[in-house]
């Protein structure tokens, strides 16, 4: 006998990368970034007293939104603060989509968009990227019962990314609210945070895990038109980021000098390894992420994340039905890149 609704029972869970926690690995398999976060905050955090950890945050961060809205030229309210980006996912499918509704998301993506749709008890109705990384007008027809739509953009796995005009096209097709998932935005050439004031139906979510380095600390946001952000403060927790959290991001999100050497730093090792890994034969889409999605014409690449993993040198395998595998590379330190550049000329 099970206690748990159906849905609950049938449902995948989602699987996060390995995250040894003994041993020195070169961790390339989780877009953590490989630098240290801004100096500016540590001293935040460390600027906390114990008499502020006895009583509650702030429900709605107020420090993080008002700086935030200074350099994302928005207006406070129109920021919504989470544990993490996936925070903000859950929040938005848990106010969006109902039991027996649909979630459109795109094929291959983010993994965790299918799971939230299953806790719900919904459907993630997919549709598939062309070869090339484009994608069709099928993601806006054969709409019935779509209440969200989600794009990770740039996307994961692939590392690529729509344009804006072509964002505005499908929003303008759908029927329902687009959630532009942009995790990974710092590290490309355009983004889509203007497109919120242009349409209501358009919201952006950020993480300050990749471009900011505080993946272990755990904070996002979304962007969105007020009436928006003002029915999903009703749903989120109470108090969904403490306290260090919020004075660390705020922090962050304040020192843009650092932001913007670090996003050179990475985009910089990113297009060497991209060169790097084409010289090996690899085949390898225009990345705008802090990461790479390789794959080869000939040779097979299970044994080859193997074989790393062997020498302690972690990349995410990936297998999509009807669509085939891959080696996710993040993009690490030069000193990590080497080691596993290295690697992989003996291997290929």
């Amino acid at each position: 006998m099970s206690f748990f609704r159906p849905n609950i029972d049938s449902l995948q869970g989602y699987v996060a990368g390995q995250q040894p926690q003994q041993g020195k690995w070169i961790k390339l398999n989780t877009n953590e970034n490989p630098y240290p976060p801004s100096p500016a905050v540590m001293q935040a955090i460390g600027g906390i007293t114990g008499e502020r950890l006895t009583r509650y945050p702030d429900p709605v961060a107020t420090a993080f939104r008002q700086q935030a809205a200074s350099v994302l030229g928005v207006p406070p309210s129109w920021i919504l603060c989470g544990n993490g980006s996936d925070d903000i996912l859950t929040v938005v499918t848990r106010a969006l989509v109902a039991e027996g509704g649909r979630l459109r998301a795109p094929y291959p993506s983010y993994l965790l968009y299918e799971t939230l749709a299953g806790i719900q008890g919904a459907q993630i109705a997919t549709v598939p990227y062309e070869r090339d990384w484009s994608l069709s007008d099928a993601f806006v027809s054969d709409c019935e019962k779509v209440q969200l739509a989600v794009l990770a953009n740039p996307n994961s796995p692939s590392g690529t990314i729509l344009s804006r005009a072509r964002i505005v096209e499908l929003a303008e097709k759908l029927p329902c609210p687009l959630l532009v998932d942009e995790a990974y935005a710092d590290f490309s050439d355009e983004n889509c945070i203007r497109l919120v004031a242009e349409n209501e139906r358009i919201m952006v979510s950020r993480s300050l895990s990749k471009s900011y380095a505080l993946a272990g600390m755990r904070f996002g946001f979304l962007v969105a038109q007020e009436s928006i952000i003002e029915r999903l403060l009703c749903v989120k927790d109470s108090y969904n980021c403490d306290t260090l959290s919020i004075a660390g991001a705020t922090a962050a999100i304040a020192d843009q000098a650092w932001r913007s050497e670090n996003c050179k730093k990475i985009v910089a090792t990113r297009s060497r390894m991209t060169e790097a890994l084409g010289d090996l034969g690899f085949d390898i889409p225009p990345s705008q992420a802090n990461f790479l999605w390789c794959t080869h014409p000939t040779v097979p690449l299970r044994p080859i994340y193997e074989r790393l993993r062997e020498e302690r040198i972690l990349v995410r395998y990936m297998e999509y039905a009807d669509w085939g595998d891959g080696l996710r590379i993040s993009v690490g330190s030069d000193e990590q890149v080497d080691a596993c550049l290295m690697m992989l000329r003996m291997m290929v």
